[in-house]
């Protein structure tokens, strides 16, 4: 599901149900950091470790540690870069080398309803605006929860270039629709402050795809290199 949001240079690896990557163990320093986790959260932790370790491999590169950094953002090895993702019955990791892509950011949430309250919080009037169409157009699109997922993957390919966090009100996001095939489409992110500084170019804007299957909303954001 997220390997067709992403180029042929990414690797993605997904798992539906925590054991469907098989047995996940972890590095000794992982097992520290999740230690005192309750157990679905050490599930989650390590089923979406083995997917990235798996991509790993599909790259020629050892399986290795993957421990959050700042943020939470994962730790890759030297000359990779990624991005990870779980919900509810779903894991999944997206790498690439460094010399085919300057960031990516994937994220996955069920295609269920916001909860009350979260959408005036994490949309723009303008984004409100544009959703209260598509929802005249798609009525069975749960626009609030792609619109959510898509600020979650935008953030995860912002944070890497920056180092800074993002706000949900400093993307300006509007949601296209395929033609002839309505789960899936398109976005693009206006970023509403200075975005990251990539060779001699400012990027002033992000693009994304997005696909509804199996319960699920995922979005997927990827920025070429310079």
């Amino acid at each position: 599901m997220i390997e067709e949001l992403l180029p042929d240079t990414v690797v993605a690896v997904e798992a539906h149900g925590t054991d469907e990557a098989g047995p996940a163990p972890l590095f000794p320093e992982e097992e520290a950091f999740v230690a005192l986790a309750v157990a679905k959260r050490r599930r989650e932790f390590a089923t979406v470790r083995a997917c990235a370790r798996r991509a790993m491999e599909k790259l020629g590169v050892p399986p290795q540690v993957i421990l959050p950094g700042e943020r939470g953002a994962p730790r890759w090895p030297d000359g990779l870069l990624g991005s990870m993702t779980h919900c509810d019955g779903y894991c999944a990791a997206a790498l690439v080398r460094a010399t085919d892509l300057a960031s990516l950011g994937i994220d996955a949430e069920p295609h269920a309803p916001l909860p009350d309250g979260v959408l005036e919080a994490v949309a723009l009037p303008a984004e409100q605006q544009r959703l209260r169409r598509l929802a005249a157009a798609l009525p069975e699109l749960r626009g609030d929860r792609l619109l959510f997922s898509a600020k979650e993957s935008v953030y995860k390919a912002w944070f890497p270039l920056t180092g800074r966090w993002l706000e949900f009100s400093e993307a300006d996001i509007d949601i296209t629709v395929d033609p002839g095939d309505r789960t899936r489409g398109g976005f693009r992110a206006e970023l509403l402050v200075p975005g990251p500084l990539l060779g001699d170019r400012r990027v002033g804007h992000f693009e994304g795809r997005w696909v509804v299957s199996r319960g699920l909303v995922a979005t997927a954001v990827t920025v070429p290199n310079p």
